[in-house]
Protein backbone atom coordinates (compact mmCIF):
# COMPACT_ATOMS: atom_id res chain seq x y z
CA UNK A 1 0.00 0.00 0.00
CA UNK A 2 1.39 3.41 -0.93
CA UNK A 3 1.70 6.29 1.52
CA UNK A 4 -1.19 8.07 -0.21
CA UNK A 5 -3.46 5.02 -0.01
CA UNK A 6 -2.46 4.35 3.59
CA UNK A 7 -3.18 7.91 4.75
CA UNK A 8 -6.47 8.07 2.86
CA UNK A 9 -7.53 4.83 4.51
CA UNK A 10 -6.30 5.90 7.95
CA UNK A 11 -7.40 9.52 8.17
CA UNK A 12 -9.81 10.01 5.30
CA UNK A 13 -8.44 13.51 4.72
CA UNK A 14 -5.97 13.07 1.88
CA UNK A 15 -7.55 13.22 -1.56
CA UNK A 16 -5.76 13.24 -4.86
CA UNK A 17 -8.72 12.30 -7.08
CA UNK A 18 -10.05 15.52 -8.54
CA UNK A 19 -13.44 13.98 -9.33
CA UNK A 20 -14.37 13.13 -5.74
CA UNK A 21 -17.72 14.27 -4.43
CA UNK A 22 -18.00 16.57 -1.43
CA UNK A 23 -19.29 13.67 0.67
CA UNK A 24 -16.14 11.70 -0.18
CA UNK A 25 -13.95 14.61 0.89
CA UNK A 26 -15.45 14.82 4.40
CA UNK A 27 -15.46 12.67 7.51
CA UNK A 28 -17.24 13.32 10.79
CA UNK A 29 -13.93 14.52 12.29
CA UNK A 30 -13.82 17.28 9.68
CA UNK A 31 -17.21 18.71 10.67
CA UNK A 32 -17.92 21.24 13.42
CA UNK A 33 -21.64 21.48 14.20
CA UNK A 34 -21.33 24.63 16.24
CA UNK A 35 -18.32 26.88 15.84
CA UNK A 36 -17.90 29.04 18.94
CA UNK A 37 -16.07 31.97 17.38
CA UNK A 38 -17.72 35.38 17.13
CA UNK A 39 -15.19 36.88 14.69
CA UNK A 40 -13.83 36.06 11.26
CA UNK A 41 -10.38 35.47 12.72
CA UNK A 42 -11.83 33.19 15.39
CA UNK A 43 -13.65 31.09 12.79
CA UNK A 44 -10.47 30.75 10.73
CA UNK A 45 -8.53 29.64 13.83
CA UNK A 46 -11.20 27.08 14.77
CA UNK A 47 -11.19 25.66 11.24
CA UNK A 48 -7.37 25.58 11.23
CA UNK A 49 -7.44 23.63 14.52
CA UNK A 50 -9.89 21.10 13.07
CA UNK A 51 -7.67 20.64 10.00
CA UNK A 52 -4.55 20.25 12.18
CA UNK A 53 -6.33 17.71 14.38
CA UNK A 54 -7.22 15.67 11.32
CA UNK A 55 -3.67 15.81 9.95
CA UNK A 56 -1.21 16.15 12.83
CA UNK A 57 1.73 17.17 10.62
CA UNK A 58 -0.09 20.45 9.95
CA UNK A 59 0.28 23.33 12.41
CA UNK A 60 -2.86 25.30 13.18
CA UNK A 61 -0.97 28.61 13.44
CA UNK A 62 0.55 28.12 10.00
CA UNK A 63 -2.83 27.20 8.52
CA UNK A 64 -4.39 30.24 10.17
CA UNK A 65 -1.71 32.46 8.56
CA UNK A 66 -2.39 30.91 5.13
CA UNK A 67 -6.11 31.58 5.52
CA UNK A 68 -5.56 35.15 6.75
CA UNK A 69 -3.23 35.91 3.84
CA UNK A 70 -5.92 34.71 1.44
CA UNK A 71 -8.56 36.85 3.19
CA UNK A 72 -6.34 39.92 2.73
CA UNK A 73 -6.63 39.42 -1.03
CA UNK A 74 -10.42 39.58 -0.74
CA UNK A 75 -13.13 38.08 1.38
CA UNK A 76 -14.09 34.45 0.96
CA UNK A 77 -17.56 35.30 2.29
CA UNK A 78 -19.55 34.71 -0.90
CA UNK A 79 -22.95 35.75 0.48
CA UNK A 80 -26.16 33.93 1.40
CA UNK A 81 -24.60 32.96 4.74
CA UNK A 82 -21.66 31.16 3.12
CA UNK A 83 -17.89 31.53 3.47
CA UNK A 84 -15.34 29.35 1.73
CA UNK A 85 -11.97 30.12 3.31
CA UNK A 86 -9.28 28.47 1.24
CA UNK A 87 -5.59 28.41 0.61
CA UNK A 88 -2.63 26.43 -0.61
CA UNK A 89 0.03 24.75 1.51
CA UNK A 90 3.41 23.64 0.26
CA UNK A 91 3.98 19.94 0.79
CA UNK A 92 0.35 19.05 1.43
CA UNK A 93 -0.29 15.63 -0.11
CA UNK A 94 -3.80 16.30 -1.38
CA UNK A 95 -7.00 18.22 -0.83
CA UNK A 96 -8.13 18.74 2.75
CA UNK A 97 -11.62 19.99 3.53
CA UNK A 98 -13.52 20.84 6.70
CA UNK A 99 -17.06 22.07 7.25
CA UNK A 100 -18.22 24.26 10.11
CA UNK A 101 -21.50 25.83 11.09
CA UNK A 102 -22.26 28.78 13.35
CA UNK A 103 -26.02 29.11 13.96
CA UNK A 104 -25.71 32.72 15.23
CA UNK A 105 -23.66 33.81 12.24
CA UNK A 106 -20.36 35.66 12.07
CA UNK A 107 -19.61 38.92 10.28
CA UNK A 108 -17.24 37.75 7.56
CA UNK A 109 -17.13 40.80 5.31
CA UNK A 110 -19.35 38.84 2.94
CA UNK A 111 -20.17 40.35 -0.43
CA UNK A 112 -23.84 40.77 0.58
CA UNK A 113 -22.95 42.25 4.01
CA UNK A 114 -24.80 39.43 5.81
CA UNK A 115 -23.29 37.18 8.50
CA UNK A 116 -21.91 33.80 7.44
CA UNK A 117 -23.36 30.64 9.01
CA UNK A 118 -21.73 27.93 6.87
CA UNK A 119 -17.98 27.62 6.47
CA UNK A 120 -16.27 25.25 4.07
CA UNK A 121 -12.49 25.18 4.48
CA UNK A 122 -10.46 24.00 1.51
CA UNK A 123 -6.70 23.48 1.62
CA UNK A 124 -4.77 22.25 -1.40
CA UNK A 125 -1.17 21.55 -2.31
CA UNK A 126 0.68 24.61 -3.52
CA UNK A 127 1.09 23.11 -6.98
CA UNK A 128 -2.60 22.19 -7.26
CA UNK A 129 -4.72 24.12 -9.72
CA UNK A 130 -7.47 22.23 -11.49
CA UNK A 131 -8.61 19.94 -8.63
CA UNK A 132 -8.59 22.91 -6.23
CA UNK A 133 -10.70 25.06 -8.57
CA UNK A 134 -13.08 22.18 -9.30
CA UNK A 135 -13.77 21.65 -5.60
CA UNK A 136 -14.21 25.40 -5.02
CA UNK A 137 -16.78 25.51 -7.82
CA UNK A 138 -18.50 22.37 -6.53
CA UNK A 139 -18.78 23.80 -3.00
CA UNK A 140 -20.14 27.09 -4.33
CA UNK A 141 -22.82 25.40 -6.44
CA UNK A 142 -23.74 23.08 -3.58
CA UNK A 143 -24.07 25.70 -0.84
CA UNK A 144 -25.88 28.24 -3.03
CA UNK A 145 -28.92 25.92 -3.08
CA UNK A 146 -31.52 27.08 -0.52
CA UNK A 147 -32.73 23.57 0.29
CA UNK A 148 -29.17 22.42 1.04
CA UNK A 149 -28.51 25.32 3.40
CA UNK A 150 -31.83 24.66 5.13
CA UNK A 151 -31.01 20.98 5.64
CA UNK A 152 -27.50 21.81 6.88
CA UNK A 153 -28.97 24.31 9.37
CA UNK A 154 -31.38 21.69 10.74
CA UNK A 155 -28.89 18.79 10.96
CA UNK A 156 -28.26 17.72 14.55
CA UNK A 157 -25.28 15.40 14.07
CA UNK A 158 -22.18 15.13 11.94
CA UNK A 159 -23.70 12.06 10.29
CA UNK A 160 -26.75 14.10 9.27
CA UNK A 161 -24.43 16.71 7.74
CA UNK A 162 -22.65 13.96 5.79
CA UNK A 163 -26.02 12.61 4.65
CA UNK A 164 -26.93 16.02 3.22
CA UNK A 165 -23.67 16.05 1.26
CA UNK A 166 -24.16 12.44 0.05
CA UNK A 167 -27.76 12.93 -1.04
CA UNK A 168 -27.00 16.16 -2.85
CA UNK A 169 -24.16 14.72 -4.96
Amino acid sequence: MSFIEEKTETWGWLHRNEDMSLAELLTEKQIALSLKAKTKEGVLMELAKIAAAVQPSLQNEELFQILMEREQLGTTGIGQGIAIPHGKKKGLGGLLVCFGRNPEGVQFESVDGQPAHFFFLLLAPEESAEPYLKVLAQVTRFLKRNEIRSRLAKAKTEEEILRVFREAD
